[in-house]
């Protein structure tokens, strides 16, 4: 028996050095893979907030750059759906004159002027469009038409006559027609360029007509009869070139066009029947 129980007792004990030795090296590496973990997990995390944090930089910057840069379009991007541009940039119509001068070869400078096809005649390179185009699309469009027999030709444009900033008035003013606009013109002041209102005028529903891009408009109706009746000029447009003013004529007068004036005598003057 008590060589049995010693037996036993070595076993046990053999058994449990065995699990030490065992559990040992595990729990070394354990501890040794989590103390790298915890000493890498940092920068890495840190690297990931610099590179995001420079990612939003770089693209804020560019942002801003790309909005001044390009300030002719609103917010620096055009309208998707109209097209429309803040600060558009003049472009070319029929009888339009330019000044074309070539830095190196002041030979080829010349005159020209926009034919009613919408194209010029360049010197010795033929015709090419211009209708349409602005002042930088024409002299890409030169540059390259001069460009196969001229080395790099470098080409200043001008305008000298064009078309003048203008608006429309119609309807019931007394002198209709197109003004040409100078400085900042109100509706209000547009009208009273016209000669000023009819008596057959509906003062309250004036529209405006904006062109926005081709083949789209704005309108808006302005009432100038508040306006003047309030003296509260604050939401008195300011006109752009090319603007339409449309003055309408009154309800009364359109019932009077269609009612003989002898049938109305009972309503004007009751008295003498």
């Amino acid at each position: 028996m008590k060589v049995t129980a010693q037996y036993v007792v070595v076993m046990a004990a053999g058994l449990l050095s065995l699990q030490l030795a065992v559990v040992a090296p595990a729990q070394e590496g354990a501890s040794g893979s989590v103390s790298v973990a915890g000493t890498s997990a940092p920068p890495s995390s840190r690297g990931t907030a610099e590179s995001s944090q420079r990612t939003d930089q770089t693209g804020q910057s560019t942002s801003q750059i790309d909005a001044t840069t390009k300030p002719d379009k609103a917010g620096g991007m055009g309208d998707p759906f109209i097209g429309g541009e803040r600060h558009p940039l003049y472009r070319l119509t029929k009888s339009d004159v330019l000044q074309a001068n070539f830095t190196f070869s002041p030979d080829y400078d010349q005159t020209l002027t926009v034919q009613p096809d919408g194209y010029i005649a360049l010197k010795g390179a033929g015709t090419i469009l211009a209708e349409g185009r602005t002042l930088p699309e024409l002299q890409d469009a030169m540059t390259k038409a001069y460009g196969g027999f001229l080395h790099e030709p470098e080409i200043s444009l001008s305008l000298k006559e064009f078309d003048k900033p203008f608006f429309l008035a119609s309807g019931e003013v007394i002198r209709p027609g197109k003004y040409e606009l100078r400085g900042d013109i109100t509706v209000n002041e547009a009208v009273a360029m016209a000669g000023g209102f009819t008596k057959q005028a509906r003062h309250s529903q004036v529209v405006l007509f904006r062109r926005v891009s081709t083949g789209i408009a704005e309108t808006h109706v302005l009432n100038l009869r508040k306006m003047l009746d309030s003296r509260d000029a604050r939401e008195d447009m300011h006109l752009r070139p090319g603007d339409f003013i449309f003055v309408p004529e009154s309800r009364i007068t359109k019932i009077r066009r269609f009612i003989p004036t002898n049938s109305m005598s009972w309503y004007m003057n009751p008295l003498q029947f």
